[in-house]
């Protein structure tokens, strides 16, 4: 707004003073043309001599503010910048504390059950992909998705905000598939490729909509 008033006094100023400069001197000029007297000679060259201050005066004010001009916007563009900073600020520090989240489908859900949704397909994920004869990092594997299920089974079975969302289907039908082949065949038993690969793509549909 400062920006906006300064432009526009310049331009009042510049406007104002150039048109009473002009005015008066073609004024004066033209009354002693007219007149059948001719002035004093010291008198003529003074009204002359104000006239032409007046005009280089508004000259000069036109250069001035003109010259401003370009500062003015560079001022007016860096205030817009600051002012779309703080308002990304703002709405980062709302985010924080939003205990909700939009979903890659744009859904809002709880922050807390996407964190625990998207660390069951993390951990399970990575324990299927990986190598049985590694004993010790297949084991590790393993019990880092046992306990991410465990977690987010006890938090969130069963809790009516997300029983109906696509994720929350799709990760149980992956967890209920494993635990129906170990009950089945034993904890120790080879998890078959076709197996494998139905929760594989269970849990690739849950992500898509995390």
């Amino acid at each position: 707004m400062a920006i906006f008033l300064a432009t526009k006094i310049c331009s009042t100023i510049s406007a104002t003073g150039t048109t009473k400069g002009i005015k008066r001197f073609h004024i004066e000029d033209k009354l002693q043309s007219r007149s059948n007297v001719a002035l004093p000679s010291s008198k003529a060259s003074s009204s002359r001599r104000h006239a032409l201050v007046s005009v280089g005066t508004s000259l000069v004010t036109m250069t001035f503010c003109y010259g401003l001009s370009p500062l003015l916007v560079v001022a007016e563009e860096k205030e817009t910048a600051e002012e779309e900073e703080d308002k990304g600020l703002i709405d980062a520090v709302k985010s924080l504390f939003d205990p909700n989240e939009k979903t890659k489908s744009g859904k809002v859900l709880p922050k807390a059950y996407l964190k625990s949704a998207r660390e069951v397909v993390k951990t399970l994920r990575e324990s299927l992909n990986e190598d049985p004869n590694d004993n010790a990092k297949f084991r590790r594997t393993a019990d880092a998705a046992k306990e991410s299920i465990r977690e987010y089974l006890g938090n969130w079975r069963g809790q009516q905000a997300i029983v109906q969302e696509e994720s929350y289907v799709e990760l149980e039908k992956a967890i209920r598939s494993l635990a129906n082949f170990y009950s089945k065949a034993g904890p120790s038993a080879p998890l078959p490729e076709q197996v494998k690969s139905e929760i594989l793509k269970d849990l690739n549909i849950a992500e898509e909509s995390l």
